[in-house]
């Protein structure tokens, strides 16, 4: 098992649930052709020493700290970025995962139907990790807001941006982020398909000194974004750079305290998923679909948000500051968050606020359903999770009716049939 970095039992136990999830066996696929790669030494490389984290900035600043990056000179654009951030986000709090890949393997089910359904443009609202990435480049919305209860996932959405702003093509960002060298006909790999971005990806070896290199670069770029940072934000943001480096594509979803369901698919095979037609298209299928999410966080107009669904302020916020924009939700991905907002008081706030929100006949709610006990018709062979949608209009009205009478009635009742 990789233990390469010093860290708290935060990370330790992260890095045991990563290590446990079993190899992507679930579904077979035919391998890649690989595009020549150098010759690499297989030597395997040395340890990387950092500083202990603090696990107190796990999941929220620590009152009082100094911030780090208060001096450092920044341009208008990125101080209105912070203000923004900061103006839109709630207190942080805790969910019993650790968000750095997702753990859907469905997550692109629902893009032919949204095509079909003219979902795009306008406003996009999402949570947790990349995958809102891959949402993005297809509905091309005007601006994006992740929201997420905990603090740490808008620490990994700052170290997303700058990874976007360093990086010239898709190889290059999963290099920065993986401590991979570079080949020397960098250019040449823009029409590369993904399959052969991911031999090379695996093919390549990692090394201390290239991580080293790449976590310094991202750490400048993070501190001139706008958004106050202080020391254990830092470390918490390089912490997650260097768990990404530890375990490469083979990063996976876990859940804390309650181990790995075993089906938790690796962030490879989340980059090789397809739609419902067989077909790539990730964020990172194509140069064009990466493209256009790099010019939205280079425009800062991918806005990490911390708040609670069912909170008071951050989603009802972010509902009015694009009111003001005068643009509309195109698609709300709400992965299966309602799931556990039902299990409390908190669904009913929630849905409260999504009336609230500017929609129209087009929008649509986007959900992620785990079928362990109870399979529903549009799950996917093959696959843990299942995608869904619905229209706005439709979750408004029942709830005004009366609502949902389980979880079970919310994603099937008025789910919109993909095929």
């Amino acid at each position: 098992m990789p233990g390469r970095l010093r860290r708290l039992p935060y990370f330790l136990a992260l890095a045991f649930l990563i290590a446990c999830g079993r190899p992507d066996s679930a579904q077979t696929r035919e391998p890649p052709v690989p595009r020549p790669t150098p010759q690499l030494s297989a030597t395997p490389p040395p340890p990387i020493t950092r500083p202990e984290i603090d696990a107190t900035s796990i999941y929220e600043a620590e009152e009082g700290t100094r911030i780090v990056n208060a001096d450092i000179p920044v341009s208008g654009d990125a101080r209105e970025f912070g203000r923004l951030i900061d103006r839109l986000s709630e207190p942080g709090g805790y969910f019993p995962s650790d968000n750095l890949v997702s753990n859907e393997t469905s997550y692109l089910h629902v893009l032919g139907k949204m095509r079909e359904m003219g979902v795009r443009g306008g406003a996009y609202v999402g949570v947790g990790p990349d995958q809102n990435f891959s949402y993005v480049a297809h509905i091309r919305p005007s601006i994006a807001f992740i929201i997420d209860i905990r603090r740490d996932n808008l620490l990994h959405h700052l170290l997303f941006k700058a990874l976007f702003e360093n990086a010239r093509n898709r190889l290059e960002y999963l290099c920065l982020m993986l401590g991979k060298p570079l080949p020397d006909d960098l250019r040449e790999w823009d029409d590369a398909s993904i399959d052969e971005i991911v031999v090379y990806v695996d093919t390549a070896v990692a090394s201390p000194e290239i991580f080293e290199k790449a976590d310094a670069l991202l750490l400048e770029s993070v501190k001139r974004f706008g958004y106050p940072l202080s020391e254990a934000d830092l470390g918490t943001i390089s912490g997650i750079h260097a768990l990404f480096y530890d375990y490469g594509l083979d990063i996976r979803y876990s859940n804390r305290g309650r181990g790995p369901y075993g089906r938790f698919p690796s962030w490879r095979l989340l980059i090789l998923e397809t739609d419902l037609d067989g077909v790539r298209r990730g964020y990172l299928a194509s140069e064009h679909s990466f493209r256009a999410v790099k010019d939205l966080e280079h425009r800062n107009l991918i806005v990490p948000v911390v708040g609670d669904l069912a909170g008071p302020h951050a989603l009802a916020a972010i509902g009015r500051e694009i009111a003001s924009r005068r643009l509309r939700i195109s698609a709300f991905y709400v992965s299966n968050v309602e799931q556990y907002l039902m299990q409390g008081p908190g669904f009913d706030a929630f849905a409260q606020t999504v009336a609230r929100l500017p929609f129209d006949d087009r929008s649509v709610l986007i959900r992620s359903y785990f079928a362990r006990r109870y399979p529903i018709p549009q799950t996917v062979p093959g696959h843990f999770s299942t995608q869904l949608l619905e229209h706005f209009t439709d979750f408004v009205r029942e709830q005004s009716q009366g609502g949902y009478r389980s979880y079970i009635d919310l994603v099937t009742r008025n789910a919109i049939p993909l095929n």
